[in-house]
């Protein structure tokens, strides 16, 4: 599935990924393939990002929103802490 993170000032990832953990307002969830489609908001925390060879990203976000459709997943953030 592809994934895209973005801000209001740039883009900040956009690749193919296995899965993507992110800090839900009930709770952190992780998203992955085939996963229902979904608009959900997103608290302060981190994304860890996994891609196919297994390894592993993560980015400190601030408020924002997830959107799964299909294959894509976008992260709508207010801000992003490489």
């Amino acid at each position: 599935m592809n994934l895209v993170v973005l801000t209001p000032s740039r883009q900040i990832f956009e690749g193919e990924i296995t899965s993507v953990k992110v800090p839900g307002i009930s709770g952190q969830f992780e998203i992955l393939k085939g996963h229902a489609p979904i608009v959900s908001a997103l608290e302060e925390g981190v994304i860890t990002v996994r891609d196919a060879g297994g390894s592993s990203q993560t980015y400190g976000i601030t408020k924002g929103f997830v959107e799964v459709l299909g294959k894509e997943v976008a992260l709508l953030v207010q801000e992003v802490e490489v």
